[in-house]
């Protein structure tokens, strides 16, 4: 008898937890039903940005994923990304560290995927004062702009011989050379080599891995075994970033020892600012910056260059009228001066389309919920990853017109900008944990395109028609197939 009461007892627990179950997960959005173990797995293909969005339009602005043991909260319209960036910007600001990312040396201090406590506070406020303040911005731009110059010298030399560029790895020398140059006051990199340095083979296999689809992030159970062998990949990548930057701060150091003149520029200002005693910030950190800053602005960067400059190629009326834009502000001596780059609208409409609908991070940087939140209607758990599909967001045609066209006129005249106040348009995210480096990435793709533009023709190894437009997921959504094409130096 006993026993029996101790089964029914059992029977009923069991029942009360599935009931339990059930209603917790009808707190949550609603998603696709998934299978078990694997949950949604067999809904995300290769392009999971493409796949949430067609998704989202049968389960709604915020709808759940289940990837393995990972829950995920998904926005795919601007009123919901408002409700996490804006709304509830505190509670979902923490971050989801893909395992690739942990082979990262004092990961842990890195100010992208560290939560936004008083330790990524001071990082952010030495990035502020040694780099993305306006001053400091107009401090260096005669750096940015002498990359720019040789950059313009290099396709002249190769326009006389003829021979053709790939320009997503030419921008991608050049923003590695004005961020090389931003901080430590040298070139890293040679516009004649395809791996300029090793740099391009260091950053190129962290956009991948980190970007790749682990099954060791929805199955933490097999982080040990690594069995993709990505952490593997990716620790030898940051340990080939680990050493180049201990070397700058090394050698930085002795150049202080012996009180040699000072170079004034990002490494400077942030040696001075660890001497600071209530700045708690340290070498460590320094080396975590220089690792994020050569990653993240560089890549996205080119790319975007490269696409501005692909759709300008498919659009010649496009390419005249910004060169025209640009001719009228060009003195005699035809040097580009990146200061009035950002007063022209039609330059800066053509780079804000581009970003639009060639979005460099199609999903922002996954957030994670740091309490229980209540998202609209809905209660989203503690330590739930949050995604914002950017994206989506940007090709909407409840939002956009001709949301699949490249029109930058859509941009003359408007309000609509890129500063994270506009939810149907976040290339650099909103809030708390959006992108710090949004004038600084504006002002190296704005002198990148108008040199491009302003001082040559281009020609295409084939027909405009038969450019391939396709793109591959990552990091950062990059372009399937590069473009390649032979400056034709513009005589004045």
């Amino acid at each position: 008898m006993e026993l029996l009461f101790l089964g029914i007892s059992f029977i009923t627990f069991l029942f009360l937890l599935h009931g339990l179950g059930l209603y917790r997960a009808r707190k949550l959005p609603p998603g696709p039903a998934g299978f078990p173990i694997i949950g949604n797995l067999l809904d995300i293909g290769p392009k999971p940005h493409e796949s949430l969005a067609k998704l989202s339009h049968k389960y709604g602005p915020l709808m759940t994923i289940r990837l393995g043991s990972i829950t995920s909260v998904v926005a795919s319209t601007p009123n919901a990304a408002r409700e996490i960036l804006q709304h509830n910007d505190d509670a979902c600001s923490g971050r989801f560290v893909p395992d690739a990312v942990t082979a990262l040396d004092n990961h842990d201090s890195a100010v992208l995927w560290i939560s936004a406590n008083q330790e990524w506070r001071n990082m952010r406020k030495a990035l502020n004062l040694s780099l993305t303040h306006q001053h400091k911005l107009e401090t260096l731009r005669d750096v940015r702009q002498s990359v720019v110059e040789g950059m313009v010298e290099f396709l002249h030399q190769s326009g006389r011989k003829k021979v053709a560029v790939d320009i997503g790895n030419l921008a991608f020398a050049v923003a590695l050379n004005q961020m090389s140059n931003t901080c430590v006051s040298k070139n890293v990199a040679s516009y004649e080599s395809d791996d300029v340095g090793g740099f391009k083979t260091a950053v190129k296999t962290l956009m991948e891995v980190d970007g790749k689809f682990n099954i060791a992030d929805i199955f933490p159970v097999l982080k040990p075994l690594d069995p993709q062998k990505i952490r593997r990949q990716a620790k030898a990548a940051y340990g080939w970033f680990d050493k180049v930057t201990e070397g700058f701060i090394n050698e930085r150091l002795k150049h202080r020892q012996l009180k040699l003149p000072r170079f004034g520029d990002m490494l400077d200002s942030l040696l001075d600012y660890s001497e600071d005693k209530e700045s708690d910030f340290n070498l460590i950190h320094i080396k975590s910056l220089f690792v994020d800053l050569f990653l993240a602005g560089t890549e996205t960067s080119s790319n975007t260059t490269e696409w501005a400059m692909t759709e300008l190629l498919l659009n010649p009326d496009m390419f005249l009228r910004v060169r025209e834009e640009l001719s009228k502000t060009i003195g005699k001596d035809r040097k580009i001066q990146e200061a009035k780059l950002l007063d022209l609208p039609y330059l800066q409409a053509v780079i804000k389309e581009t970003m639009r609908l060639h979005l460099s991070v199609p999903l922002l940087a996954p957030h994670k919920t740091e309490t229980e939140v209540k998202l609209d209607k809905y209660i989203v758990p503690k330590n739930t990853q949050i995604l914002v599909n950017a994206w989506s967001i940007a090709r909407d045609p409840r939002y956009w017109e001709n949301p699949l066209m490249f029109e930058p006129e859509r941009f003359l005249g408007g309000k609509v900008d890129y500063k994270g106040q506009n939810f149907e348009f976040l290339p650099f995210g909103s809030g708390r944990r959006m992108c710090p480096g949004i004038n600084l990435a504006n002002r190296a793709v704005s002198l990148m395109v108008a040199s491009f533009v302003y001082h040559f023709d281009w020609e295409l190894p084939h027909a405009r028609k038969e450019m391939d437009m396709n793109d591959i997921f990552g990091l950062v959504l990059l372009r399937a197939t590069p473009l390649v094409a032979t400056p034709i130096p513009v005589i004045p």
